[in-house]
């Protein structure tokens, strides 16, 4: 069955398995951006990032976090707001990221959605965040709970993420670091690096088919759409 009269025939095609596996391959390190979700002195969630960012450089990526002090809520300063660019620049750098947050009161952090909150989907004809990987996981002061990280899912799906499968969530988060503040041994450690290892393996998979894999026929036919709108616009007179 492939009578389809609704289709754009001028916008519509097959998958090309020659831009799904291209020859020439991008050759620097996975770029993984970090984004913690606590301000204080001694934040689990940061200690969790510092902790999976030193896995990730042993996996062989590149690694920057975002420190969220002195960045301002979303609308109550302008997007030149010297945090606000941090934030953006290092976003556009990035091929994949690293969500990390408490859980409080049953939900991601504040701090956390502010953070994700100045991302925005698209910056000019750029999407700062679309077809990049993504990781998340999140720390507790009890018992376990995976109400963050599925927050956390939520919103990576909604800026057009490709969310890795594994998640970790860690329990009494207090009792897991030493007084050096080093994450001690244990399977919820072994977990991290689980997330870690598939986030670089997903990242070195699609880093360089991202524009492909989110090329859309509905946008293709939109644009289309809209430049014969213009063109016409132009011509009438």
């Amino acid at each position: 069955m492939t009578d389809t009269p609704q289709l754009s025939e001028e916008h519509f095609s097959a998958p090309n398995v020659d831009r799904l596996f291209p020859n020439e391959r991008i050759s620097h390190p996975p770029r993984i951006l970090l984004l913690y979700g606590s301000l204080r002195s001694r934040s689990f969630s940061r200690l969790m990032t510092e902790e999976a960012a030193r896995v990730l450089n042993k996996l062989g990526a590149e690694t920057k976090t975002f420190n969220p002090s002195g960045l301002p809520l979303p609308d109550d300063v302008d997007v030149d707001h010297p945090k606000v660019h941090e934030l953006r620049d290092l976003v556009t750098w990035s091929e994949g990221m690293v969500w990390c947050s408490p859980e409080r009161h049953g939900a991601m952090t504040g701090i956390m959605k502010t953070q994700i909150d100045w991302i925005p989907l698209s910056l000019g004809a750029v999407r700062p965040t679309q077809g990049k990987t993504l990781a998340v996981m999140q720390v507790c002061g009890g018992s376990q709970s995976f109400n963050t990280v599925s927050q956390l899912r939520n919103l990576g799906r909604w800026m057009r993420c490709l969310t890795i499968p594994n998640q970790s969530s860690v329990p009494k988060a207090f009792q897991q670091f030493n007084d050096d503040d080093r994450m001690k041994p244990s399977p919820y450690y072994d977990r991290m690096v689980d997330v870690m290892e598939e986030l670089v393996k997903f990242t070195l998979l699609t880093r360089d088919i991202a524009p492909y894999l989110v090329d859309r026929y509905s946008e293709k036919k939109e644009t289309g759409e809209a430049l014969i709108a213009r063109v016409n616009r132009k011509t009438t007179p």
